[in-house]
């Protein structure tokens, strides 16, 4: 039997169901353009380059949104999915760690929150391969990780929410494109 030393990107002590706001990007395995194109809209913008969804993009994007409808206490704030991937920002808001006398659910990680989500979308794209011919993937739809980074404060959250909304004009210099510089970065 193999083993892999998988080595985490977690902070080793940090509660990652604490109450603040969370950067993530969720990648499709093996960076497998699943979701649409950048390319220039002219009814959306003649000049600068857009995310243009297919059905499997728009999916994953309802998806997304029904996460702050299974998680009470959770807030999305701005999302973009691209061709291979998803960059969005969760906020754990308003969940009481410490309440005397009183039943309370525990807050959802970071990590339960992605799986849940990673876990309807694929189970939808399954349906659809099925019932509507979308195309099969192999193996799994999304990387076994994510990337997350805690957010600290107001200014690195509005850099954040920039390059979140700018990512599709962007995207010919970014890294999780296989076509800029004919490689991917892992």
């Amino acid at each position: 039997m193999i083993s892999y030393n998988r080595k985490s990107i977690r902070l080793k002590d940090y509660d990652y169901s604490s109450n603040g706001a969370y950067f993530v990007t969720i990648c499709t395995q093996d960076r497998e353009m699943l979701f649409g194109s950048v390319g220039v809209d002219p009814r959306v913008d003649p000049v600068n380059p857009c995310m243009q969804l297919n059905d499997v993009g728009k999916m994953v994007g309802d998806w997304w949104l029904k996460i702050a409808d299974k998680y009470p206490g959770i807030e999305l704030d701005v999302y973009q999915i691209m061709p291979n991937h998803i960059h969005g920002i969760v906020i754990i808001n308003g969940w009481t760690h410490h309440s005397i006398g009183r039943t309370h659910r525990s807050a959802p990680t970071i990590g339960t929150i992605i799986q849940w989500f990673k876990t309807m979308a694929t189970n939808e794209y399954i349906k659809n391969v099925k019932q509507s011919h979308w195309p099969p993937f192999n193996k799994r739809v999304w990387q076994r990780n994510y990337f997350e980074h805690i957010i600290r404060n107001d200014i690195e959250l509005n850099k954040i929410r920039e390059y979140i909304v700018n990512n599709p004009q962007t995207w010919d210099r970014d890294r999780n494109n296989p076509n800029e510089s004919g490689k991917i970065n892992s």
